[in-house]
């Protein structure tokens, strides 16, 4: 569940934010991806997917 989390949130982070951080070192573009991210998996995604999970295992139940 993390990779299905994190994948699509650094892809989007990095596709809308890339051309504003192109001249900015790795280093410090990777600590404000991180920054951003962390909290969007963590309170947004991460709740979700663990509702939709626990959705499921309910309804495959024997």
């Amino acid at each position: 569940m993390i990779w299905i989390a994190v994948t699509p949130t650094l892809l989007a982070i990095n596709l809308l934010l890339g051309p504003l951080m192109a001249g900015i070192p790795v280093a410090p573009r990777t600590v404000i991806t991180v920054t951003i991210a962390v909290p969007i998996v963590i309170y947004g995604i991460m709740p979700l997917l663990h509702k939709l999970r626990r959705r499921w295992a309910m309804s495959h139940r024997s």
